[in-house]
């Protein structure tokens, strides 16, 4: 019986599955974005998470713990001069696990997985409908206030030019 192994095996020995989740995780901190199925990036997702909160404190004793992981000096590096300064005010959540589909050979379910603070696109979007609000209150002089900036401002009007205006071609 099983009770209490939390984690996916993933169908491999423990040894091959720390070097594939260490090959990984470098994959992912160097290129930022990966496509693998589904199962190994939500194990990949426990792995790399602890990661790149260790990264945030730039000491010799966490790089050692993070190389111990890794086992890649340029990964290591890329982690604690660029990644890390971008992660620094994140609480948690670094990486975001996008579907694709059913791959055609064997319809395995893949993905997308990238770090978060590195798709520019998504995080145009994500700031673009959204202001910073308080806490809704009830009182009603709050209403009157959101009413009476809701009003639109006067248009000016617009003037033309006669010679544009009527329309007629000069003769020569």
């Amino acid at each position: 019986m099983r009770h209490g192994k939390s984690f996916n095996h993933l169908g491999r020995t423990s040894t091959h599955r720390k070097a594939m989740l260490s090959n990984m995780a470098s994959s992912l901190i160097l290129h930022k974005r990966i496509t693998t199925t589904l199962a190994k990036a939500k194990a990949l997702r426990k792995y790399v998470e602890p990661i790149l909160t260790r990264s945030k404190d730039n000491t010799t004793h966490s790089r050692r713990v993070v190389f111990s992981y890794l086992q890649n000096k340029e990964s290591v590096k890329e982690l604690f001069d660029v990644v890390s300064d971008k992660v620094a005010t994140r609480p948690g959540g670094y990486t975001r696990i996008i579907r694709l589909g059913n791959r055609l050979g064997d319809n395995a379910e893949t993905c997308m997985m990238e770090l978060v603070d590195f798709n520019e696109t998504m995080q145009k979007d994500s700031t673009i409908g959204k202001t910073r609000r308080g806490r809704r209150s009830r009182s009603k002089s709050s209403n009157v206030e959101v009413k009476a900036e809701a009003t639109p401002a006067v248009k000016p009007e617009v003037t033309q030019d006669n010679d544009s205006a009527s329309g007629e071609k000069e003769e020569i």
